[in-house]
């Protein structure tokens, strides 16, 4: 089973790498610059999991690639996703399948346009990784996880066979028959924590030593969950609990990615993330002040930055 990575960044280029270095067939999309460092230096992998070094890992460039893949593994950010769509289409064959990784529910129906949805698989994946200064990939923390099914919550031939590749490689990959309730609660837990620290600028703990904090919190984590609720996924016990329990933890150093996104000057998430949780939850008539704030100020945050 053929492999396609688009990109070769922290998120594919970890997946992606451990799932070369077990010996499955991977290819790494990427642009010029990108397939010059991992040809001079080879796929840098630094990790509590274990250090590697793949050297001249198989890359391939958009304006070279003709084959078709049996699977294509998707982790951009949302506004890379067009782009990114553009770049990987020639691959997209009649029994292709693209497994996304990107956050919020709004790339699905892009992807469903584009290819069709019997060739989009769910997905997510949790894992806590950067490029450092070397272009190396650094995993910062041991847990990692993938999960990936068929939308429908079914067991198919295809995803049995997709969980061979991936559990072959990857620790924590798993194929899920309830893949669309993750995401959903995936995306309560991103989107009250990026809304609630990128409003508030600054950690978890901070917001809650303050007066009010964690009834701001629960506050941000209400709305977000009621939207799911209102979408028929609503958060289940023990995620609810877990993810209550990480968004109330006095002294917490958390911070979502895209609160450092901010505070570096780059691009965020903002429509994906939070953008389209606001949209659906007013077309439910759910009361979203403190949703709708954060998504003001990520918004002015966009305009300011140009």
């Amino acid at each position: 089973m053929r492999v396609l990575v688009v990109g070769a960044g922290a998120i594919g280029g970890y997946f992606g790498g451990r799932l070369l270095q077990a010996g499955n067939d991977v290819t790494f999309l990427v642009r010029p610059k990108r397939a010059s460092e991992l040809a001079s230096a080879g796929l840098v992998i630094k990790s509590p999991n274990g250090d590697v070094t793949l050297k001249n890992p198989p890359t391939v460039q958009a304006d070279k690639l003709t084959e078709k893949f049996d699977v294509i593994l998707l982790s951009c950010k949302a506004f890379d996703l067009d782009d990114a769509i553009k770049s990987f289409a020639p691959a997209v064959g009649p029994q292709t399948s693209v497994i996304p990784m990107l956050n919020g529910m709004l790339h699905l129906d892009i992807l469903d346009q584009k290819f069709g949805r019997e060739r989009v698989l769910g997905g997510l994946c949790a894992i806590a990784a950067t490029l450092n200064e070397k272009r190396e990939v650094v995993q910062l923390a041991p847990m990692q996880s993938l999960n990936f099914g068929e939308r429908d919550g079914t067991m198919s031939d295809r995803v049995r066979a997709i969980a061979k590749i991936m559990t072959n490689g990857i620790t924590g990959a798993v194929a899920s028959e309830n893949i669309v309730q993750e995401m959903w609660e995936k995306w309560v837990f991103l989107s009250t924590l990026a809304a609630s620290t990128c409003l508030m600028r600054t950690s978890v703990g901070n917001i809650l030593a303050a007066p009010n904090g964690r009834d701001f919190m629960l506050g941000m984590l209400d709305e977000t969950s009621a939207i799911a609720k209102a979408a028929g996924h609503a958060p289940t016990g023990p995620f609810f609990e877990r993810t209550r329990g990480l968004l109330t933890s006095e002294g917490s150093q958390m911070t979502a990615s895209m609160f450092r996104d901010i505070k570096a000057g780059a691009a965020v998430e903002a429509d994906h993330v939070i953008g389209d949780l606001v949209a659906r939850g007013d077309a439910a008539k759910v009361p979203l002040a403190k949703l709708r704030t954060a998504y003001t100020h990520l918004k002015a945050y966009e305009k300011q930055r140009g």
